[in-house]
């Protein structure tokens, strides 16, 4: 399975990765350890903004939204593109409930 928290970690084992495998080389501009944008939409949403990114790195393909309040604070959550079925089925079931 995907680790997109794997690709924010600094340190290095002698194999290559944080979690001591070989990472294979990913497929952006560099040839860096960072996911590659594939797309990005972003929503102005009352006192915040989110920002939802499609991203691709070696390992595969995961969504990254980020949130940014007005006071500068920002955070961050990171899922798999296997997952996103799962989180607009509970989006819509929340809808219900309005």
């Amino acid at each position: 399975m995907f680790d997109p928290m794997s690709e924010l970690t600094g340190a290095q084992s002698q194999d290559g990765d944080a979690l001591g495998g070989t990472l294979p080389k990913p497929a952006n501009q560099g040839g860096g350890r960072f996911a590659q944008d594939l797309h990005s939409v972003t929503i102005h949403a009352r006192q915040r903004t989110f920002y939802i990114d499609l991203k691709e790195s070696g390992n595969g393909k995961f969504f990254k939204v980020s949130e940014k309040s007005r006071g500068g604070q920002k955070t961050t959550i990171m899922f798999d593109v296997e997952d996103l079925d799962k989180f607009i089925e509970a989006f819509q079931e929340m809808k219900t409930k309005l």
